[in-house]
């Protein structure tokens, strides 16, 4: 950690832990996990009581900004404040973003015992969901090649865009969940995809591509390099049918998207 990013984090413990409002305080994002540059900001995740949580919440003030806790140019603070029963939310059912937001955590201070171990549930792989999600990202994968297909020869530039997004997206949580390895959301996710350590030689180079220049070219480039990969496992249903419940019926069942599980 750089020594101007360490003496914001010894500012920022020193203005809570006399404050009885708040149970402990989390670095996260890039400093906690060595990634910063130099006018990196600080991210925060705040636990608060359950009676200040509540009361923030009631305010919609749940969202942490200090912009003179940094003496270096464009630094600030920021974070969220969370309630401990959201960590064990997290721990016990979060969503992948969920738990990567936890992933690398550095404790500044804390008044919860076993913080540790609750950290560690909270920002492990949910193994239970591996197969039903890669069958789930295949069928969105190849839905997703049609329909950019399809914006291609309609040329609509809406549908390019959003199904060269949601391509590359699927090409990457195939990759990422092969690896068991955590979807970061977007910010993070080409990172963590350069980060895995079983991927296709190509895909990066395959992934940015599609991306620079969506056509079929490059998307059947991307498509044969991770369909080729290994065998995927395939949904029990046709992929139209799997594609329907995950995107468009999910609702039914309170679930969020597949893309954002």
């Amino acid at each position: 950690m750089r020594q101007h990013h360490r003496q914001a984090c010894d500012r920022l413990v020193a203005e809570f832990e006399g404050d009885p409002s708040f149970r402990a305080v989390l670095l996260s994002g890039s400093v906690a996990r060595d990634w910063a540059r130099d006018d990196s900001d600080i991210d925060l995740i705040l636990i608060a009581t359950d009676e200040e949580y509540d009361r923030r919440r009631r305010d919609g003030d749940i969202h942490y900004l200090n912009t003179e806790v940094c003496d270096y140019e464009g630094g600030y603070a920021e974070g969220k404040i969370v309630p401990l029963s959201f960590l064990e939310e997290v721990a016990d059912h979060g969503s992948e973003p969920a738990r990567a937001a936890f992933a690398g955590n550095q404790i500044l201070y804390s008044r919860i015992p076993d913080l540790e171990v609750l950290l560690e549930r909270a920002t492990a792989y949910p193994e239970a969901e591996r197969i039903p999600k890669i069958q789930s990202f295949y069928a969105h994968f190849l839905i997703y090649y049609w329909y950019l297909g399809e914006a291609i020869r309609w040329d609509d530039r809406y549908l390019l865009t959003h199904a060269t997004a949601n391509f590359t997206l699927f090409a990457g949580r195939l990759i990422l969940a092969h690896n068991r390895m955590l979807y970061p959301y977007h910010k993070w996710f080409m990172s963590e995809l350069r980060r895995a350590p079983e991927r296709p030689d190509d895909l990066i180079e395959c992934l940015e591509a599609v991306l620079e220049r969506p056509c079929k070219e490059n998307a059947d480039a991307l498509l044969g390099s991770v369909a080729n990969f290994r065998e995927w496992e395939k949904p029990a249903t046709d992929v139209a049918t799997q594609f329907m419940e995950d995107s468009e019926w999910n609702w039914r069942d309170g679930l969020a998207p597949i893309g954002d599980r």
